[in-house]
């Protein structure tokens, strides 16, 4: 992403660190919502209106450029032997898991059935990990990337594809906060390129999604899993009757 885009995803997070939405941001520049929106998503802004949107904000153009750099050095992935640790220790997975979507101490202990101190050692564990600092009050800090991510065939990817996976979709997906949809047709491969681009767009408006909604208490908020995947792929059930062709 180029640092313009790093900034106006920066800018974002402080405008919903602050409270504040893109009908804000139109009533400060003078615009419509849908211009606001048509910026944002385009990271088209003049100096002089990000300087606004900063002077509302109460924050100097310069504070927003070393947030956009604190954020660029921070970790998007654990390696492979801090995954590896976590997936071991299943408490400690479970906490992992919970810091990583934004609970609090607090939300762990009450949510679960672990006591403060073995929330705080497996707090400590994470924080040798370097995934959060724990702070005075028991307050925690994530220390990795807004778009943070489990590696791709990792540990805690694998261990998702063997134990849940299963359980997951045992579901007729028919309530009211469910919905399962299965695509299926023909692409090429470009067409499959552009396709995994706008599975990468949705998981940042997800995430995003979830940040927004973190100053939502805890009893009004709920574990929402979505499952995006797409591959070249035929069911096994019809591998006998397909002819192999030459694509050369």
């Amino acid at each position: 992403m180029s640092q313009v885009g790093c900034l106006i995803d920066t800018l974002k997070r402080q405008l919903r660190a602050q409270g504040k939405t893109y009908a804000d941001v139109a009533q400060w520049l003078g615009l419509s919502e849908a211009s606001v929106k048509r910026l944002f998503a385009e990271k088209h802004f003049t100096l002089a209106r990000l300087e606004c949107i900063c002077d509302q904000l109460n924050i100097e153009f310069a504070e927003l450029v070393q947030a956009m750099q604190a954020e660029e050095l921070r970790p998007q992935q654990l390696t492979q032997a801090q995954e590896q640790s976590i997936v071991d220790d299943r408490e400690l997975f479970l906490v992992a898991v919970c810091v990583v979507n934004g609970y609090s101490f607090d939300e762990i202990h009450h949510q679960y059935q672990l006591s403060e101190t073995e929330c705080t050692r497996q707090l400590l564990k994470l924080e040798r990990l370097k995934l959060i600092e724990l702070l005075p009050g028991n307050r925690i800090r994530r220390r990795v990337a807004a778009n943070f991510r489990w590696r791709s065939g990792g540990p805690i990817q694998q261990f998702f594809q063997t134990y849940i996976a299963n359980e997951f979709f045992r579901s007729r997906f028919d309530g009211e906060s469910e919905q399962l949809l299965v695509l299926n047709g023909l692409l090429s491969r470009a067409g499959n390129d552009e396709w995994q681009q706008i599975m990468q767009r949705l998981a940042k408006e997800f995430h995003a999604l979830c940040e927004r909604e973190s100053s939502f208490p805890l009893h009004k908020r709920f574990g929402t899993t979505s499952v995006l995947a797409v591959r070249q792929w035929k069911y096994a059930l019809f591998q006998d009757y397909t002819r192999q062709l030459d694509h050369s």
